[in-house]
């Protein structure tokens, strides 16, 4: 269906417009900016393999938000200066990370909580904390990366959003908005284990996760129909 096909579109578009990013870097002979892109290029792979390597099945539109982000992060803001260009690129980009690493901590939590062959059972509310807990801490050690990087190799990873800010305000910035994506993952995830009225995306990304990987979840679970679901 088209619909279905609009995410792995677009995923190829982007890693054109990388591959495009990568003559232009080698024509112009930008050699490091030819590297990096070329580092991108190989990340962007990763959910690819690593879901053939564990024959896990990965929705496109996860593979699209996870490339995306890492297009916009990194080929955008770094080898293209957005993060200087647009003082709420970096802000933005945070505020993504707090959804997919939200969304990636409740996923494992309900995988495990799911799983027959774990014997445990968590509360909603536990699955909901232990996915914004994971965005959040993930964010803090990319804070800390970020900072490690500075002070070592003297590079300028902790961009301030005004002239006039410090590492520590960039930092506490970009916490803060990692905490606010994460915040709305979480409870939307809990809306969803408490079987809500209200539907949402994030519903609809789990369920695409489940009927496409059954081997991880409890056989017995009903299912819901694929006609609905992102591809």
């Amino acid at each position: 269906m088209p619909s279905k096909s609009m995410p792995r579109r677009l995923t190829l578009v982007l890693q054109f417009l990388l591959f495009v990013g990568l003559a232009g870097a080698i024509w112009e002979q930008q050699w490091l900016n030819a590297v990096i892109t070329t580092g991108i290029i190989i990340i962007t792979l990763f959910p690819i393999l690593l879901a053939k390597k564990f024959n896990v099945h990965v929705p496109s539109v996860f593979q699209l938000m996870a490339i995306g982000f890492i297009f916009a992060s990194i080929f955008l803001g770094e080898v293209h200066g957005y993060y200087t260009k647009f003082w709420w690129w970096d802000i933005a980009l945070h505020t993504t990370s707090g959804f997919l690493l939200g969304i990636t901590g409740f996923l494992l939590v309900y995988l495990m909580n799911e799983n027959d062959s774990i014997h445990m059972h968590m509360q909603p509310g536990f699955v909901a904390f232990f996915a914004f807990m994971f965005a959040l801490g993930m964010g803090a050690l990319w804070e800390i990366f970020e900072f490690s990087m500075d002070q070592i190799f003297g590079t300028n990873m902790q961009k301030p959003m005004f002239s006039d800010d410090s590492g520590l305000t960039d930092t506490m910035y970009d916490l803060i908005v990692d905490a606010i994506g994460a915040l709305i993952i979480s409870v939307l995830g809990y809306g969803y284990l408490k079987k809500a009225e209200a539907k949402s995306f994030l519903e609809r990304w789990i369920w695409a996760f489940i009927v496409r990987n059954p081997r991880f979840f409890n056989k017995n679970k009903k299912s819901k129909p694929e006609s609905n679901l992102p591809d």
